[in-house]
């Protein structure tokens, strides 16, 4: 019989010792990570038991009579153990709806890991989504490489990495956050009128929590200006750009597309995916053409992040 208990911080422990071991063993579920923004988040995590053993945990937040799991998580539905059948994620799925329904909840927001995140197929929540007849919100593009065979780049891109090299940038790792989130919110008010998620005292609490996921590569002009930069999430087999910025000048000496190959070539032997996540405006409805066209001359396609909703009330 499955039991669902909230999470409660006496088991943090126990937690992040199961996300270690999952089919999802991602950072982002890590306690240390998901309460770094606890006082924007009601936190209405659960864990779920089959005698007495954790078999599964969803992350998950609570705004008014809904729950979202995660609210301040680009993903994070059911994350389930090596011992997960269809059989058992079914009661799982049966038991948190009857759980949050207990507590007065009249509606569940699910977005689901997408499969590449995966480190061994594990998508039995989709078909209990099915059986509890839930509607997609949204199938949001993102552009994703194979990075030990990516399909090959056009002549313009490959020429923008040339022209990068000709004239002099130079990339390195960094862990000058401050820098890189000034270039990245820069870019974002100068074209989106928007600020990045995170600010850099956030990026540089996380990184020292998690040193080995989070890593910073910046582009340098000749004269050693920062010009470009991207900020990776490191997961077990998928590398995800989180930010990428360029300024006028890297745009055009092609310093991104520097960042981006020098990437592409550091982990093609360690990793499987490069995700560059959304391409998306409006709840996935509209599509950045210029931005995925971008992504997809290096060689990406899609696989699409899932967002689903089941009224429980």
């Amino acid at each position: 019989m499955i039991v669902v208990t909230p999470y409660e911080q006496k088991k943090q422990e126990e937690w992040d010792a199961f996300i270690e071991v999952s089919r999802a063993p991602m950072f982002m579920f890590n306690r240390g990570f998901m309460e770094y923004h606890d006082d924007r988040f009601s936190d209405a995590s659960v864990m779920a038991y089959d005698d007495d053993k954790l078999v599964a945990v969803m992350p998950a937040s609570r705004h008014g009579d809904e729950i979202r799991s995660h609210g301040g998580l680009t993903y994070g539905g059911i994350i389930a153990g090596e011992k997960m059948k269809q059989q058992t994620m079914l009661e799982c799925f049966s038991a948190i709806l009857d759980y949050y329904k207990e507590q007065g909840v009249s509606t569940l927001v699910y977005k689901s890991v997408p499969y590449i995140y995966h480190t061994y197929p594990s998508q039995e929540d989709l078909y209990a989504l099915f059986i509890s007849n839930a509607q997609m919100l949204k199938a949001e593009p993102s552009s994703t490489l194979l990075l030990r065979a990516p399909f090959k780049m056009p002549k313009g891109r490959k020429a923008q990495i040339s022209r990068a090299k000709r004239e002099g940038v130079v990339i390195s790792e960094s862990e000058d956050f401050d820098s890189f989130i000034a270039l990245e919110n820069e870019v974002l008010a100068q074209h989106h009128n928007v600020q990045a998620v995170h600010n850099a005292e956030e990026l540089q609490l996380l990184h020292s929590r998690f040193p080995n996921n989070i890593r910073c590569f910046m582009a340098k002009n000749s004269e050693g200006r920062l010009i470009a930069g991207a900020l990776l999430f490191i997961y077990p087999q998928v590398i995800h750009t989180q930010y990428l910025a360029s300024n006028d000048e890297g745009r055009c000496i092609g310093a991104l597309d520097l960042v981006i190959s020098e990437i592409m070539q550091k982990y093609k032997e360690t990793h499987t995916y490069l995700d560059f996540g959304i391409s998306t405006e409006e709840m996935g409805r509209v599509l950045n053409n210029g931005l995925i066209s971008q992504k997809e001359s290096f060689g990406a396609r899609t696989s699409i992040y899932h967002t689903w909703k089941i009224n429980i009330l």
